[in-house]
Formats: C-alpha cells, sequence, structure tokens
C-alpha cells in the first residue's frame, strides 16, 4: 500500500516558511564580532527541517540547495569555520531564494533554480576553496590504501533511537526507498538482539537494528539522502565495499564483521517488517535464512513521481491555513457545550408550554443570548494573530535599504502580542511597508546630517501596537527631520494639485502627501520619486475600513497613526432608514448627527448642494438619489443627516430616520451577487431582510457635479 504523501504538502509548506522566518530572524542577530552557538545552532536546525522534509516530500531542488547551506553552518557551529559578514549575507539571500522557490512549490508551478544555482557555486567555492588541496591528499591516501580498488557497494549500520517510531519514521519505508536508488539491489540483515521479552514489548518503541547491504556503485550522498530525516534519531554508519565485498576504508571491515556477527543470531522474516509490528521474535525457521530481499517498490518519497510534487496547487492562498493554541480551541468546545445544554432547556420549555412558564421562557432565552454573543467572541479569537506575524519581514527590510542608502538605523518594535484579525494582518502589510519604507527615505537624515544637527548618528524607526476601543492602533514613527511643509506645499502648487493661493493648515498640507502622483523627491529610484505609494496606502486602509493621519514636528521626526477594525467579519453600524429601506453604516465612519436647516444649505454652481457646518463647507448626498429610489419626500428641509468622514474627508448624507446601532455579520454581496458602487457589503437583519453595508469611500466619490440639487436650497454665489 502506498501512502500519498500529497496530502502533507501543506503542513510541509507552513513549517518551511515559519523555518525561512526563524532563520531570517536569527541571522538579523547573528554578528561576526560575537557569535552566540545557540543562535547557529537555532539557524541549523531550521535549515535541517526544511532539507529533511524537501527530500522526503520529493522536493530535490530545495533539499539539494538547502544541503549546501546546512554544510556551511554545520563547520561553523563545530568551529571548524570562523564566522564572516558574507556568510551571514549569502545566509539570508539563500533564505529569500529558498522562499521564492518554495512559493512557486506551493502554488504548483516550476521553481526557478538560476538564483539557486548561482548561490550554490558560492557556498561550494567557501566550502571546497580551503579544501581542494586537503581534499587531493585524501584522495591520493585512498587509493594508496585500496589498492585502486572500484567500489562494489555500501554496508550501512543502522541503530535507530528507541523513539523512532514516535516521530512518524518508519525503517520499511526507507528500506523501501533505498531500494529504489541502489543499482543492483539491497540485502537487509535485521539484530533482535534488544528485543524485550513479550511481556514488556512495547510496540511503540523501536528495539531493532539493521546491516544493510547496498549493492552497486552508487554515492553515499544518495544513501545519506534516505536516512538525513532521522540521522540524529540514530545511530549510523556508512562503510564501502570492493567487488569482494571486503571493507575499502581501513579498520571498517573489523567493524562490519563485528556489526554482522551480532546480525547472524536472528533475520527479518520475508519481507521486512515494520518494527511497531514486531509481537515476538522470528521464528526459527526464519532464523536459519541468510539474509532477506526487500521486494521491488516504488520509493515512498524521495523519488516517487515528481508529479505528485505539484498536485493539489495552492492558488492565491485559497488553502490558508491558521494555528490556534489548544486553550481556543478548549474555550470553543466549552461554549458549544453551553449553548447544547441552553438548546436543551428550551425544548424541553417548549412541550406543553403555558403562560405560567414564561419567565423560565424568558430566562432560557437571555442566557441563548449570552452563550451566542460568548460563543461569536470565541470564534473570532480564532482567527486573531499577534501583529508580531507582520512587524517580523521589518528587521530585514530596515537592514538591507539602510545599508542601500548609508543610513544607520535601529528598529524598535513595540506590542507585538496585539492580536488583530487574519485578514487584516494580511491587507496591512504592503502599507506598513510602505510608510516604513518612506520614513527610511525621507524621513531620516543621513548620518552626517545627523551628526551636524547634534542627533545621534543613528536614526531610529518605533511600530508601536496597541488596543484602543475596539480599533487597533498602528504607529509608525521616525526621529527624522519632519516634514517640510513649505516644500511639500510649493510641490503640490507646481504639479497643479492645490491653487497657487492655497492657505492650507499643517495637518491639511500633511495630508497632501497622499493625493495621487504627489512625490518630492527630486530623482526617481528604485525606491520612491515616481509618485506612487502613498495614495496607494490610504486607499488600502480606507478599503480595510480604517484611517490614517499624520503628525509631524520639524527637526524632530514623524508619526503615522493607522486605526484598523479589530475584524472585517463583523462590524458596528448604525442603522438608518431611506425610503422604508435600511441601510446600515459603519459606526467608525460616523462623525454627528444633526438635523437639516433651510438657512444652512447653498447649491456649488446650481449643482452640488453643500451645508455650512461650523467652520467648513460640507457636500450633502441622498441615497433615494444613489440608488434610484422614490422619495417619500423632495423636500429636505428639517431631515435628518448623517455626517461621516471618508478619505479624510467629511459628507454629509441625508436619511429618513436613525434605527439603532448594533453589530452585524459582514455578507460579501461580491460572491453572492455582483459588486454595487457605494455598497461594501450587506447583512441579514434579525428580521431575515437584508440590509446594504455603505461604503463611505465610495459614496464620497459620487459628490461631483453631477449630484443633484436639494429642493429648497439657496445657490451660492
Amino acid at each position: 500500500m502506498s501512502i500519498d504523501l500529497s496530502q502533507f504538502h501543506q503542513v510541509f509548506f507552513e513549517e518551511s516558511f515559519e523555518g525561512l522566518d526563524v532563520m531570517e530572524s536569527e541571522l538579523l542577530e547573528l554578528s561576526p564580532d560575537s557569535v552566540d552557538d545557540e543562535t547557529v545552532n537555532t539557524i541549523f536546525r531550521a535549515a535541517h527541517s526544511i532539507k529533511g522534509g524537501a527530500g522526503t516530500f520529493g522536493f530535490m531542488q530545495i533539499s539539494e540547495f538547502t544541503h549546501e547551506v546546512e554544510t556551511l553552518l554545520d563547520e561553523i557551529r563545530a568551529g571548524q569555520r570562523a564566522l564572516e559578514q558574507l556568510h551571514v549575507d549569502l545566509f539570508l539571500q539563500s533564505v529569500d531564494c529558498l522562499r521564492a522557490m518554495m512559493t512557486a512549490l506551493n502554488e504548483g508551478s516550476e521553481p526557478e533554480t538560476a538564483r539557486a544555482d548561482e548561490l550554490k557555486l558560492q557556498l561550494k567555492a567557501i566550502l571546497h576553496g580551503e579544501a581542494e588541496a586537503a581534499e587531493g591528499d585524501s584522495n591520493d591516501a585512498s587509493e594508496a590504501t585500496t589498492g585502486g580498488s572500484e567500489r562494489a557497494g555500501w554496508k550501512v549500520r543502522f541503530i535507530p533511537d528507541a523513539d523512532v517510531l514516535r516521530t512518524g519514521n518508519e525503517p520499511f519505508r526507507m528500506f523501501r526507498e533505498l531500494e529504489g536508488v541502489a543499482p543492483n539491489g539491497i540485502k537487509v540483515m535485521v539484530n533482535e538482539s534488544e528485543l524485550p521479552e513479550f511481556a514488556n514489548l512495547n510496540p511503540e518503541e523501536c528495539r531493532l537494528s539493521w546491516t544493510i547491504t547496498v549493492m552497486g556503485d552508487i554515492e553515499q550522498s544518495d544513501i545519506q539522502t534516505v536516512f538525513e530525516w532521522v540521522e540524529d534519531d540514530c545511530d549510523i554508519d556508512y562503510i564501502a565495499l570492493d567487488a569482494d565485498g571486503q571493507a575499502l576504508e581501513s579498520g571498517a571491515e573489523a567493524k562490519a564483521d563485528a556489526a554482522e556477527a551480532s546480525a547472524e543470531a536472528a533475520v527479518a522474516p520475508e519481507p521486512v517488517a515494520a518494527p511497531a509490528a514486531v509481537a515476538e521474535p522470528a521464528n526459527s525457521e526464519a532464523a536459519q535464512s541468510e539474509s532477506v530481499k526487500v521486494e521491488p517498490a516504488k520509493p515512498a518519497a524521495a523519488k516517487a513521481e515528481p508529479a505528485k510534487a505539484k498536485a493539489k496547487p495552492n492558488r492565491g492562498g485559497d488553502q490558508s491555513s491558521i494555528r490556534v493554541s489548544i486553550d481556543k480551541v478548549d474555550s470553543l468546545i466549552n461554549m458549544v457545550g453551553e449553548l447544547v445544554i441552553t438548546q436543551s432547556m428550551l425544548g424541553q420549555l417548549g412541550q406543553d408550554f403555558d403562560i405560567s412558564r414564561m419567565g423560565r421562557l424568558l430566562e432560557g432565552l437571555s442566557q441563548l443570548e449570552q452563550n451566542t454573543r460568548e460563543l461569536q467572541e470565541s470564534v473570532m479569537k480564532i482567527r486573531m494573530m499577534p501583529i508580531s506575524f507582520a512587524f517580523s519581514r521589518f528587521p530585514r527590510l530596515v537592514r538591507d535599504l539602510g545599508n542601500q542608502l548609508g543610513k544607520k538605523v535601529n528598529l524598535v518594535m513595540q506590542g507585538e502580542n496585539t492580536e488583530l484579525d487574519k485578514t487584516v494582518m494580511e491587507k496591512i502589510g504592503d502599507p506598513l511597508v510602505h510608510l516604513v519604507r518612506n520614513s527610511l527615505d525621507h524621513g531620516l537624515e543621513t548620518t552626517a546630517k545627523r551628526i551636524e544637527t547634534g542627533k545621534d548618528e543613528s536614526g531610529t524607526i518605533t511600530l508601536n501596537a496597541f488596543h484602543q476601543g475596539g480599533n487597533i492602533v498602528i504607529e509608525v514613527k521616525d526621529d527624522g527631520a519632519g516634514l517640510n511643509e513649505e516644500r511639500i506645499l510649493n510641490k503640490a502648487i507646481e504639479r497643479g494639485l492645490v491653487a497657487a493661493n492655497a492657505n492650507l493648515t499643517p495637518e491639511e498640507i500633511h495630508q497632501l502627501i497622499f493625493l495621487p502622483g504627489f512625490s518630492t523627491a527630486d530623482q526617481v529610484s528604485d525606491i520612491s520619486g515616481r509618485g506612487v505609494g502613498m495614495d496607494v496606502v490610504r486607499r488600502n486602509i480606507n478599503e480595510l475600513n480604517g484611517t490614517i493621519e499624520v503628525k509631524s514636528q520639524k527637526g524632530t521626526g514623524s508619526t503615522f497613526v493607522i486605526r484598523l477594525p479589530l475584524t472585517l467579519a463583523i462590524l458596528d453600524g448604525q442603522l438608518v432608514e431611506v425610503c422604508n429601506q435600511t441601510y446600515i453604516f459603519p459606526l467608525v465612519s460616523i462623525v454627528e448627527s444633526i438635523q437639516l436647516q433651510k438657512q444652512t444649505l447653498n447649491n456649488i454652481s446650481g449643482s452640488q448642494p453643500v451645508m455650512k457646518l461650523r467652520d467648513e463647507y460640507i457636500p450633502i448626498i441622498r441615497l433615494d438619489q444613489v440608488f434610484n429610489l422614490r422619495p417619500l419626500e423632495e423636500e429636505v428641509e428639517e431631515a435628518m443627516l448623517v455626517v461621516v468622514e471618508g478619505d479624510n474627508e467629511k459628507i454629509g448624507i441625508v436619511v429618513d430616520d436613525l434605527l439603532g446601532q448594533q453589530q452585524v455579520v459582514i455578507k460579501s454581496l461580491e460572491q453572492n451577487y455582483q459588486r454595487v458602487s457605494g455598497v461594501s457589503g450587506a447583512t441579514i437583519l434579525g428580521d431575515g431582510t437584508v440590509a446594504l453595508i455603505i461604503d463611505i469611500s465610495g459614496i464620497g466619490k459620487k459628490v461631483d457635479g453631477r449630484a443633484a440639487a436639494i429642493p429648497g436650497s439657496e445657490q451660492a454665489a
């Protein structure tokens, strides 16, 4: 029976990507001046796990490349080679290369290996550059010892640890795989001398060892590939044999003979059985056999049908998963249990119900409401992840970009355990990258400039996350020169983004950097200057129902403050009524609700209605006209107006009535129907009706010259 290993691919990729993150994080902490042994060991273990897993699942491009990385790491951790900055840089490039190759495999495509081949040459040059002479001497000595004999096979002594079965490693499958790579097959002898008495036998422990003769001219590395997944959990020797079956290595023959002699007492029955299935020692008839030939079979892993490596591709994260702590799962199970108890109680009340049981019914419904709320909270917590997952990319980004710009930068990360929804986490990544790059390029001064102004030569970028109310706040702060308001305003005037005689407040000037096409860079580089980035940042954050603001002080630095909802699945909303239809406004977007007054209304050029609210004019829009509804009344004087903010601009939306506030579960309108301009989703209300959730930014874009005038308003001069 052959096991389809493709079902485990997704787990392998997830664990390997985590391993690469660990390698990158530890490499950034590694310094040639003070080498921490535990850091090197952590990097080595991550590389070793990736190599072993890739070999097991047949991803030989990954396994072979990681082998070179692992070899250099092994020499460094063993003290055979001093760590150099060149090594650290090469390891970081290797992490990038491995991540790209595994991403391609995860998506079901063949990875590009040109970069891997280039890096392998560099790794081999380091590994063999100093060892070529020694290797030549070794070859000469070997030839002298063996008298020029040709290698005709190998004798492998394999003694696994007792716990090898508990780690999911099955010796029989290894032998079957070895059979697939051996040119002339293999012979297996089993040693049962360590088997306990039947009464003391533990089927989960391996008490067997084996001597395997691999026949044919084969490289030792090909044999090691079969056992590399368990090499840390076993004692294993590889002894080269000549055509007469004699050891080619000095002193090895006696060692092999001793191992073979100890195995003569007992030999595995045909075919070789899985150690976990051993219930009693082999019978005497089987013990008289000299050896057992493993039946030819397709290798279970590394050499098994390479096409399976592409099975079940993960397109665009469709099979993405999330790791959940057992505490959260236990809490969820407990809530389900409480819900079942409440349901059972209500079910009993429903039998022969009369008015005398009304009190217990109301009590049961109250308990059901509480259980449902707690269950909702438990389910939402499952999707919550610490923001450290989003922050983890920035140490590498800051290091590389700082070197590229010639700036010394310290990165400080705070609030890394602050949790938010996995979907929000994934979508906030790119905006954060833009903001950090902007702080590095535009915010922080050069080293010479900082010293000239009396600052520390190293600039500091701080990433901070914390909960505030029902939102999460993320700050990107730098201690650079701050925004040059005069230069920003001049650039905006030069590019026709604002009028030449515009009189803007500092806050309004700060908002200019989010305009499409705006940039203060004099030259275009691969970092900035094309006028894209900051406008994308604001648009992406708005799509998450979030906001962004800028705080800056000249000579001190700048802070970008992002406010986001904790989750995109549930929304705190304000229910409103328009033409007997119910709509929902995101509560976070509402500034205030007021009553319209005729004397405050004006029309700009006879088209766009506006209302003067304190010291500013706010555009007004009617949902009945946006969605082609028949209004209850044409006149809107004394009507209700909800002032909302989107894209950092306020608009007023005319509604018939405010109904109340409640949390609603967001359903995608695009997936279930089609995309509708001005609508971000829908929800099902308690009475079963569907209510549309208003996209404040989308509605704001409808405020233009085509908007209908409000009857009764005056035209602005």
